[in-house]
């Protein structure tokens, strides 16, 4: 089952790259994604999943990253053939098939218990999302190509040093070199302490690179800048995620090995910087494409600060996680919309956008809202739970910066996504003048109900699932 799981999107990807015709092409993205749901569905009922001798294996943190990626992935597939449509002078080959190729090797990224596979994973992902933003083919779409790949090289190069050094450590303590996780984790005892500290730093700064956490983050503002919005939904969405389930399993080592404070510190250091970054960034930010990536630089240095804090906030992380995925692909989604009938990105030339695609206008702005905390959305569950574990454990200087710097994100993000929906409809430009469609909003109000059903209601069984996954990281 689990090799199913990863081989099904992988045949897909492989069939549309085959495929002879541009119309057909999109909706087998659709139809993969309807599989992928429903293979999926059925995996998170099953009580073990486990192959290749325990190097493919379903935690109870990859049954929350894998629940939630689909969904998302699912949500983009019905986007695909109204956005190809309207795309329809490109040809949709390529883009098909690494969008297909994308969900396939990031499901190996959170099935895979080996971290020597879970590093190739991760830069397979790189390099199957390297031709959606260049999708456009422009000057700056292929600058943003190029910064992406060079910096996550970097960052993927240290991710495989720490990981060497990882086994380094094992090797120090008198143990055999190994990479399976469950392993790691009970040999974890006996790990050498100071090769563990070097190899956590390492992995950290290299899967934080891959995650877009400051000041790792350079490559995310051009990339998703320029990146189609689907391209951007599953950047935020998904890469960002299998990235952080990176991190998690390497904390997870370190907290069997009786070092989880030392793991836990670096982690609030990077989140609180992170939202500080993503603040400063967002202030008077005209692009909102780019205001989306320091958003999601914040969303990052929120999810590893809830695991910094711990107790009750790595819970709020992992519900966040979820959180945080699907409204990004509200905004994404409905930011697309808006740039392909306005033909601009920056709120000098975009303005009065309920004039003229109103449903997408609708959806950025309860995005907006829903990103940035309030309720009665799902996010601002996670971030309470979150800041209410900071104080509950006597961290208030975290609680009181975490708040402070969730106020600056409210106030600069909403100054630009206001200037873009309020006011008369500016000049079309290069946009392009048609009613929107329903296959292109559609996708992102079924992701905006998911986050306000998860803002007023979370499903005991999903309950259940996130106190498992916490207790799991924290080796309880």
């Amino acid at each position: 089952m689990p090799i199913l799981l990863f081989s099904a999107p992988l045949g897909f990807a492989l069939l549309a790259a085959l495929w002879p015709g541009e119309r057909g092409r999109p909706w087998i993205v659709t139809i993969a994604g309807a599989v992928q749901l429903l293979l999926v569905g059925y995996a998170l009922t099953q009580p073990a999943l486990v192959a290749w001798g325990g190097w493919l294996e379903l935690d109870p943190v990859g049954r929350i990253a894998l629940g939630f990626t689909t969904v998302l992935f699912a949500a983009c597939s019905v986007y695909v053939p109204g956005y190809l449509k309207q795309r329809s002078e490109k040809s949709n080959r390529v883009f098909a098939a690494c969008v297909l190729a994308f969900q396939g090797v990031l499901t190996v990224v959170i099935l895979a218990h080996h971290l020597g596979l879970m590093w190739v994973a991760m830069e397979a992902c790189t390099l199957a999302t390297a031709p959606l933003i260049y999708f456009n083919k422009n000057p700056l779409s292929i600058e943003a190509t190029w910064k992406y790949l060079l910096v996550g090289s970097v960052g993927i190069a240290l991710a495989l040093l720490g990981t060497f050094l990882l086994g380094y450590a094992v090797l120090c303590g008198g143990g055999e070199p190994t990479l399976l996780l469950s392993e790691l984790v009970e040999i974890a005892p006996r790990i050498s302490r100071s090769w563990l500290h070097v190899a956590y730093v390492v992995l950290l700064v290299g899967y934080g690179t891959k995650m877009g956490l400051a000041p790792m983050h350079s490559w995310k503002p051009d990339a998703y800048g320029e990146a189609p919005g689907l391209a951007g939904a599953l950047l935020a969405g998904g890469l960002t995620s299998g990235a952080f389930l990176a991190i998690l399993r390497i904390f997870r080592v370190c907290a069997a090995a009786g070092e989880g404070a030392f793991a836990r510190q670096p982690l609030i250091v990077l989140g609180l910087m992170s939202m500080l970054v993503a603040g400063v960034f967002m202030a008077r930010q005209k692009d909102y494409k780019r205001m989306l990536a320091y958003s999601s630089v914040e969303h990052m240095g929120i999810l590893v600060l809830g695991v910094g804090i711990g107790k009750l906030a790595v819970f709020g992380s992992l519900l966040h996680l979820i959180n945080n995925g699907l409204t990004k692909g509200v905004l994404f989604l409905s930011a697309a919309n808006i740039h392909r009938a306005f033909g601009s990105k920056s709120t000098d030339e975009v303005r009065g956008a309920w004039g003229r695609v109103p449903v997408s206008a609708t959806l950025l702005l309860l995005g907006f809202f829903a990103i940035t905390g309030s309720p009665p959305f799902g996010p601002f569950i996670s971030e309470f739970t979150i800041v209410s574990a900071a104080f509950s454990t006597g961290q208030y200087f975290v609680a009181t910066s975490f708040l402070v710097l969730l106020i600056v994100v409210f106030i600069g993000m909403g100054s630009t996504v206001l200037s873009v929906v309020q006011g008369e409809p500016s000049v079309a430009g290069g946009g392009v003048a048609t009613s929107e469609r329903w296959l292109t909003f559609l996708p992102g109000l079924l992701l905006l109900l998911l986050v306000l059903v998860l803002g007023i209601y979370i499903p005991a069984p999903m309950q259940r699932l996130l106190h498992e996954a916490a207790a799991w990281l924290e080796g309880q």
